[in-house]
């Protein structure tokens, strides 16, 4: 039995998952043999996978969304890879609890997890990235890295996303040199551009607090900080901009394009290598994957989308376990999952089944094993 499943945000990380999934399926078949690899798509809880798969935690301070310093982790491994989690920094989590900061919040945080990750002998840097309080396009973590961005008066612009609509001029030459020598994937489950209906302040702003008079704010400050940025850097940038990507994570995507020739990846493809994934399928039976809702986002390349699809080509059965379940039996059976066990099923009340996950999850594993093994 191989368990491949992500967090259940608000409840269990993707190790606590595997770990109750485990002693659920044990209840019910003592001695089975189950091995685990923790899952991420490149949003939070990407740094704990890779822990989990054997890199090297590194904590660092750096400066949070706002302002305030904050303890952040990325994961090394011998080989000079590294595993960069933008959320770490810049995440809603650093974030007084009910009190957002849409127009302001910045990624230099990022930037400087990012040059930690260099000094600390990383060759190559996965660069995961959701989860984010911003929406500056990647304006902060580019500064952090070297980069100016000045306004009318030569004056650096304020943090955030908000103020880029007084951008005037943008040097990119300043950025640290071993960012040229370093290979970059941007990870992410989205694919949206930076700006317009789709882009990142229509679509993700709402979620970071922002109004709709901040959506309009922002993504004209955006649009106006491609315009510059493509005046300083040429057309790529302007390229940049409409690219698969470009508008993750508050755009960080794009300030990762044009300034770190990052090249975008699904987040879950990424982090499937990354862990080590296609070994452990190759010595798997039967494979579990799971994450906290399984909704009409999961089959846009969320974690146990991709899973179920590798585990599908390999020839395997997939089934998966849930906090909630949203999706009807076709699209499972689309996507490749025989069937879903849900929390929900156990326990209605959202609250309650949110406090005491870890238990239920067990109930429900033990279900899944008398079905699937018994």
């Amino acid at each position: 039995m191989l368990i491949a499943a992500d967090k259940f945000k608000g409840s269990l990380t993707a190790v606590e998952v595997a770990g109750h999934v485990t002693a659920g399926l044990r209840r019910a078949v003592p001695g089975l043999t189950v091995s685990a690899v923790p899952v991420a798509d490149g949003g939070d809880g990407t740094t704990q996978a890779a822990v989990a798969a054997g890199f090297a935690p590194q904590r660092v301070q750096v400066t949070g969304p706002t302002g305030v310093p904050v303890t952040a982790t990325f994961a090394l491994r011998g080989d000079g890879t590294a595993v960069v989690e933008m959320a770490e920094a810049s995440g809603l989590q650093h974030l007084p609890k009910g009190v957002f900061a849409p127009l302001t919040a910045t990624t230099y945080g990022t930037g400087e997890l990012l040059l930690a990750a260099l000094d600390a002998g990383a060759t190559s840097i996965v660069f995961g990235v959701g989860g984010s309080a911003t929406t500056d396009g990647g304006a902060g973590m580019l500064a952090a890295l070297g980069a100016r961005f000045l306004d009318a008066d030569g004056e650096p612009v304020a943090p955030g996303g908000g103020p880029l609509r007084d951008l005037a001029t943008a040097d990119l030459s300043g950025l640290d040199p071993r960012l040229a020598k370093t290979a970059i994937v941007l990870a992410s489950d989205v694919d949206n551009p930076l700006t317009g209906p789709k882009g990142a302040p229509a679509v993700y702003g709402p979620q970071k607090g922002a109004s709709e008079e901040d959506v309009a704010t922002l993504d004209a400050a955006l649009a106006h900080y491609a315009e510059v940025l493509a005046r300083a850097v040429g057309p790529e940038a302007a390229e940049h901009a409409l690219a698969p990507g470009a508008g993750a994570a508050g755009g960080i995507g794009y300030g990762a394009l044009v300034g770190l020739d990052a090249a975008f990846r699904p987040g879950i493809d990424v982090m499937l290598d990354v862990l080590g994934f296609a070994p452990a399928l190759a010595q798997a039976t039967f494979v579990i994957t799971g994450e906290g809702s399984l909704d009409a986002q999961t089959l846009h390349g969320k974690a146990p989308a991709g899973v179920a699809a590798a585990a599908r080509a390999a020839g395997l059965d997939v089934v998966a376990v849930c906090g909630r379940l949203q999706l009807p039996q076709e699209a499972l059976a689309a996507a490749g999952i025989r069937r879903a066990y849900a929390l929900t099923d156990l326990e209605p009340d959202p609250a309650r089944c949110m406090a005491e996950a870890g238990p239920l999850l067990e109930r429900a594993a033990e279900r899944l094993a008398r079905d699937f093994l018994v």
